[in-house]
């Protein structure tokens, strides 16, 4: 008897894990990224030239249907800013950047193997590090809107656990830093790349 009860528990536990599974409609991931841009001409500058680095995002996802949900992230890297002007070559700042986004995300199922793309808008936030690396000490913070967006796969590890690869692209105007000196003005626009790898858990 005791054995049967036991036994009932636990069909009624893995049901209940199961049917909490299928009504998650919510999820929060953490991923590594790789951080890199194409160098960018324009005006006097020839070019401005950001820094392979590597940061982390974090992100949450609400599920409004089965296929399309919302999405907010923030991101965090540090690197540098390089500008070769005429007037003064091999200008550059130190740079810590905080990223705040959110997207539209819609996705497709196929068994464990869950498709999706995103689109969306945000801001970076360029924060520079007056140190003896950084040429110029009139730089200053740069806030820069733009949009966002990328796509990726999503493979279910578990009901509670998949593994995520994107590959994501934040457009903007390019960083000026302030423009101190009229030394980093391109009028051009900026591609920031951020291929990343991370595991998300559904709640």
């Amino acid at each position: 008897m005791k054995k049967m009860m036991l036994l009932g528990a636990l069909v009624l536990l893995c049901t209940a894990a199961v049917g909490h599974a299928q009504e998650s409609r919510q999820d929060a991931s953490i991923s590594l990224f790789g951080v890199y841009a194409p160098p960018v001409y324009g005006l006097d500058i020839h070019p401005m030239i950001t820094t392979t680095t590597g940061g982390f995002l974090a992100s949450y996802r609400y599920m409004m249907t089965p296929r399309s949900a919302v999405e907010v992230n923030y991101g965090y890297f540090g690197n540098s800013l390089k500008y070769n002007a005429i007037a003064e070559p091999n200008t550059r700042t130190i740079v810590r950047v905080q990223e705040v986004t959110a997207a539209y995300v819609y996705m497709r199922t196929f068994k464990r193997y869950n498709p999706f793309v995103e689109g969306g808008l945000g801001a970076e936030v360029y924060l520079p590090i007056l140190d003896y690396q950084t040429t110029n000490l009139d730089f200053k913070t740069d806030m820069v809107p733009g949009l966002l967006f990328g796509g990726g796969l999503a493979y279910e590890l578990s009901p509670s656990w998949d593994l995520r690869v994107e590959y994501r692209i934040f457009a903007s105007r390019a960083p000026t830093m302030g423009n101190p000196a009229g030394l980093t003005q391109t009028n051009r626009y900026y591609a920031l790349m951020t291929p990343s790898l991370g595991v998300a858990y559904h709640f």
